[in-house]
């Protein structure tokens, strides 16, 4: 039989129905489609596909399962390297990551691995009824900071080698970017707490509302008898551009306005969050938060949502199916073109007035590429004489993130770069003995399945070095 030279396309909700609702966009493979699409993979010896997996998932071998409808043995053989594999199937990078790989790629498009590991997620999810079983424990305790991908990975693999380990969140629910970064309609919660469920059944242990640094300090976990301590803390911190008008009452940076919708629950109907409810938005940024926060404005309510970015549509960093949904939804896309200033009604001698200090425009000036910067992509310069304005009443900036600073403010001698970043070693200890670092605390804002690898990396790390002691 000749092989499709297509993926199978991933069934979805209409554009002009799923715009105004915070249900899940894509709906999932049926089973027949998931063992017609497993059938296109040409199960290549080497497995390419693999070395572009940070937590290197046997692709080959789960896809096999899928051929042979044995979905249980599928879900067994992601587990054996994945922590979270139906949030991975929602949200990885696929096309740059294990599909970019992909041997039938060379010719044809490449096996659509990442549709495939969430329709086996999601079976196993809807069919299993077991639950792991807690493996003998070891005597030996590791507390992990934060609940997000990195945490969780790690969390995951030590616990299944009997550590009794312990998640400390800031926040009321576990989860990290996951739960207050990602929007309901790509990765709804329930998803995110099935997977915590697993770790808990494991005997993994979440404590909620602990702010590791004020409640507690990593030296008082050593002093509670933890031997290894692993930082997955985030990079919680937003940036700014610095521009006349930030600090306006309508502007927001995405990691206020997503936590507001997706921990706050103002995607719910007759919620009494605080929020833009309607009239025009601006985000400024192209990445895939800021593709989340444009598409979460629109389902909130509002007339008309633009994406400000001073790039081109070829430079757009955001995953290319989250920008063909964006635009299927009626998102204004305005590239090549930069935020000079934001604008607003002024009157600070009258408090009464309502309308005193907020945003009603955005100044923008156009831009055009130049000569490549240090990374290779041609760098955006202003066209004189091109500044124009968009009316709105709010602005969300999503021009990326930094490392939460009171993990470095309050761990004595953890080395930091400029950035604010943990620096590690390629096995994730920083530079004090028994503390691992990973995810974006260390990289900055990068992809759930990166961080994943960097709490896999940490683990095995940790496991070795305790039981050297």
């Amino acid at each position: 039989m000749p092989i499709q030279p297509k993926k199978h396309p991933m069934p979805s909700q209409d554009p002009k129905v799923r715009a105004h609702n915070f249900k899940e966009v894509a709906t999932g493979y049926t089973e027949e489609i998931a063992v017609a699409e497993a059938e296109r993979c040409l199960n290549c010896k080497n497995k390419p596909c693999v070395s572009g997996c940070p937590v290197n998932i046997d692709i080959p071998a789960f896809i096999q399962k899928i051929k042979e409808r044995d979905y249980e043995g599928a879900y067994k053989k992601i587990a054996e390297f994945s922590s979270l594999p139906a949030v991975c199937g929602r949200v990885c990078p696929q096309e740059t990551q294990c599909e970019s790989k992909c041997t039938l790629g060379i010719k044809f498009e490449p096996v659509g691995i990442g549709r495939l590991e969430r329709f086996v997620a999601d079976r196993h999810n809807d069919t299993c009824a077991e639950t792991p079983v807690k493996p003998q424990p070891n005597g030996h305790k590791v507390a992990i900071v934060g609940s997000g991908p990195s945490g969780l990975t790690c969390a995951g693999d030590l616990a299944k080698k009997g550590y009794y380990v312990s998640i400390f969140e800031a926040l009321h629910t576990a989860g990290g970017v996951l739960v207050y970064g990602i929007p309901e309609f790509r990765l709804p919660k329930s998803i995110v707490a099935k997977e915590v469920d697993g770790l808990k059944a494991l005997g993994v242990d979440v404590e909620t509302n602990v702010v590791i640094g004020k409640t507690l300090t990593v030296d008082e976990l050593f002093e509670d008898g933890y031997e290894a301590v692993f930082i997955g803390s985030g990079a919680g911190l937003p940036n700014f551009m610095n521009i006349p008008g930030e600090s306006l009452k309508g502007v927001y940076s995405a990691n206020e306005f997503l936590t507001r919708s997706n921990l706050m629950k103002a995607y719910r109907d007759h919620s009494d969050t605080p929020i833009m409810k309607g009239g025009k938005v601006a985000v400024v940024g192209g990445g895939n938060v800021a593709m989340d926060a444009a598409r979460t404005a629109l389902r909130l309510g509002a007339d008309k949502v633009y994406i400000v970015y001073r790039r081109s549509m070829t430079e757009l960093p955001a995953r290319k199916e989250e920008v063909e949904h964006a635009e299927e939804e009626g998102i204004d896309f305005r590239l090549l073109c930069n935020p000079v200033e934001i604008l607003g009604y002024h009157n600070p001698d009258d408090k009464r007035d309502p309308k005193n200090g907020t945003v009603t425009g955005i100044k923008c000036i156009k831009m055009e590429l130049g000569a490549p910067d240090e990374r290779g992509r041609r760098r955006p310069v202003p066209v004189p004489d091109s500044e124009f304005t968009l009316d709105v009443d709010t602005v969300v900036m999503s021009i990326g993130t930094s490392p939460n600073p009171l993990i470095k403010a309050t761990v004595k001698g953890l080395e930091v770069n400029s950035h604010g970043g943990i620096i590690v070693n390629e096995d994730g200890l920083t530079s004090r003995e028994g503390i691992y670092a990973g995810g974006d605390a260390v990289t900055g804002a990068s992809t759930v399945i990166s961080a994943m690898g960097a709490g896999k990396i940490a683990a095995k790390a940790i496991d070795e070095y305790i039981m050297k002691k």
